[in-house]
């Protein structure tokens, strides 16, 4: 609470426009918990497809390549990717070194 020394209290409608914010503040803020809850559940429950058609993608490449005779692209592509994605992660698993290091 203030001390209402040299100006006085505010009045009715200030403090119910105050407690109206503050209740739509905390509206708003689990309605985004609940929709970002939601984004999850829906990447999750979306991943097993995205695995069996990524399955699917690769076995017709294979099959592609056995039939045309090239080679094939998404394992180069992969390839690239995975190093690129243990790079990163090597990188950001790193301590942080202190500021005279020489590595």
């Amino acid at each position: 609470m203030h001390a209402y020394l040299i100006t006085e209290k505010p009045g009715r409608i200030r403090r119910a426009l105050r407690k109206t914010w503050s209740c739509a503040v905390r509206i708003a803020a689990v309605l985004t918990m609940g929709l970002l809850g939601l984004l999850v559940l829906a990447v999750r429950c979306t991943r097993p497809v995205v695995n069996y058609l990524a399955v699917r993608a690769v076995w017709l490449e294979a099959w592609a390549s056995k039939v045309t005779g090239l080679p094939q692209v998404g394992a180069a592509v992969g390839e690239g990717l995975t190093e690129e994605f243990v790079r990163e992660f090597r990188k950001a698993a790193r301590p942080t070194e202190p500021a005279g290091s020489t590595r």
